[in-house]
């Protein structure tokens, strides 16, 4: 599931192949992608248009032109993909724009869980992004001390709530609470001073180390790089790990390096 720094990586992809660029032709191959706009009124709007400078919150893209804004999320399966126009279609492209310089610029999503959206300024931009934390890259250890304090839920779904940090999902989630020694299960109030320092500390290089690459590692040295492992064991302890659903997600932990002691 594309989480906050493959959404990093689509925006790198966009600025590199679009901005600056005009839009001659967008195509709709699909049209149940799209939210509040017809496929006829998206290329109306889109066409002779310019991208400007995109930015990122969360996990959703904001593309403005010197038009409309266009609003992209990804859901489980969605990327946005660079190549020329004369290359062949990819298999799951919904939604595509051909540019000035005979490059083009693709959505592709295979399940279509969320699309594309056409925002007509920034207050429709906040509308259609609703209610979002702050992202999860701009956190200061402030910040998430403030976001945390009053909160009783578990950490593992406080972390993975957009409404609470934008950004984060499971795969992140689960590696920061690995890195930070843990427990998902805790609630957030009883985390000491402490802990609040491991995890912000977690979450920092975490993010930082994903976004380098466009995605959550799966280093072999990473918790993410044990989860599709028949029999996961810890890299850090060598001990078997546990994986249940905890906030309906599947959550994987280790039980010595993440104890429950709340």
């Amino acid at each position: 599931m594309p989480e906050l720094p493959d959404v990093e990586g689509f925006r790198r992809t966009l600025v590199s192949c679009a901005q600056g660029r005009r839009v001659e032709r967008a195509e709709v191959a699909d049209p149940g992608v799209l939210h509040g706009v017809t496929a006829q009124g998206l290329k109306r709007e889109l066409k002779g248009r310019r991208f400007a400078a995109p930015r990122r919150h969360g996990k959703w893209l904001i593309a403005p032109t010197d038009g409309p804004t266009l609003v992209l999320h990804f859901g489980m399966t969605g990327r946005l993909v660079c190549g020329a126009d004369s290359e062949p279609v990819g298999r799951f492209e919904r939604v595509a724009f051909d540019l000035d310089d005979g490059h083009r610029l693709g959505y592709e999503d295979q399940r279509k869980l969320q699309g594309v959206w056409l925002a007509a300024g920034d207050a429709d931009v906040d509308r259609i992004l609703g209610d979002q934390g702050p992202d999860a890259l701009s956190l200061s250890r402030a910040g998430l001390d403030r976001l945390l304090a009053g909160r009783h839920g578990r950490v593992k779904a406080t972390l993975t709530d957009q409404a609470v940090i934008a950004g984060l999902g499971n795969l992140l989630g689960d590696e920061i609470l690995w890195q930070a020694r843990i427990h998902p299960r805790r609630p957030v109030n009883t985390l000491t001073d402490e802990e609040h320092d491991r995890l912000h500390t977690a979450m920092r290089e975490v993010l930082r180390a994903s976004v380098r690459v466009g995605r959550v590692p799966d280093d072999p040295d990473w918790l993410t790089g044990r989860r599709d492992d028949p029999d996961p064991h810890c890299p850090r302890c060598g001990r078997p790990l546990h994986r249940a659903r905890i906030a309906g997600r599947t959550t994987l932990w280790c039980p010595h390096c993440q104890q429950d002691d709340a």
